[in-house]
């Protein structure tokens, strides 16, 4: 039986195509997305379009050092986490730029164990350590709304949800702590309102509710819906 693949994804960065492709592929068996890139430059390219959620950078790459590479990453982004692998003699120069806020450092020659553990840090950080008011909203102990991506994890897998599904909690996570009327949902999600679109949204929040904790998305009585974080 395979392993279900994690929803986070990862930017690889090393310059030895040979290495590269080594653990890209064994990265793939665990992750769904994993970009890479051989240099800084294209490395910076694809971390703007594609805002991984994990970056993994050689320290050295040519032109661009991998420490020059981050540094650029952290003038606008200080939140997505970051491993660097490097070689004994550069640690001392890493651990001198303490504005790159690594998760890891991993001393090369690595293996794939070591690797996939930092990984594995990097993401319970992601969970643990990032507040409502940025990406991701905790629920309930392992349980995460992800409010770019419009994804329900659970243990960093993603809980299926239907298009109404999903859009009914994008509505209901813009107003956290406040209700939101039937009729205001109703509109959103149906663009009209008569008294079947009423049936329908009580149907739609009758299934959401399985999928999440017990009462986490609350009725107000006579007025409509909110959820508490």
């Amino acid at each position: 039986m395979s392993e279900i693949k994690s929803e986070y994804s990862i930017l690889y960065v090393e310059d030895d195509k040979a290495v590269r492709e080594n653990y890209v592929n064994y990265l793939k068996r665990f992750y769904k997305v994993v970009y890479e890139a051989e240099n800084a430059e294209d490395a910076y390219q694809i971390f703007k379009s594609k805002k991984p959620d994990i970056l993994v950078i050689d320290i050295n790459l040519p032109g661009k050092s991998g420490i020059d590479f981050l540094e650029d990453v952290r003038a606008f982004d200080h939140s997505v986490k970051a491993i660097m692998l490097t070689a004994m003699s550069d640690v001392e120069t890493l651990m001198s730029a303490s504005e790159l806020k690594l998760t890891k450092y991993l001393v090369k020659p690595i293996s794939r164990d070591e690797l996939k553990d930092a990984l594995g840090v990097a993401v319970k950080e992601i969970v643990n350590y990032t507040t409502y008011a940025n990406r991701i909203i905790h629920i309930q102990d392992e349980l995460y709304w992800d409010r770019d991506k419009e994804k329900l994890i659970a243990e960093g897998h993603e809980i299926f949800l239907t298009r109404k599904e999903r859009e009914l909690l994008v509505l209901l996570f813009a107003n956290i702590n406040s209700v939101v009327t039937s009729e205001d949902i109703i509109y959103e999600l149906w663009y009209d309102y008569d008294s079947s679109k009423m049936t329908s949204l009580k149907t739609l929040v009758k299934t959401l509710r399985k999928k999440l904790p017990q009462n986490f998305v609350k009725n107000v009585f006579g007025i409509g819906y909110k959820v508490e974080v």
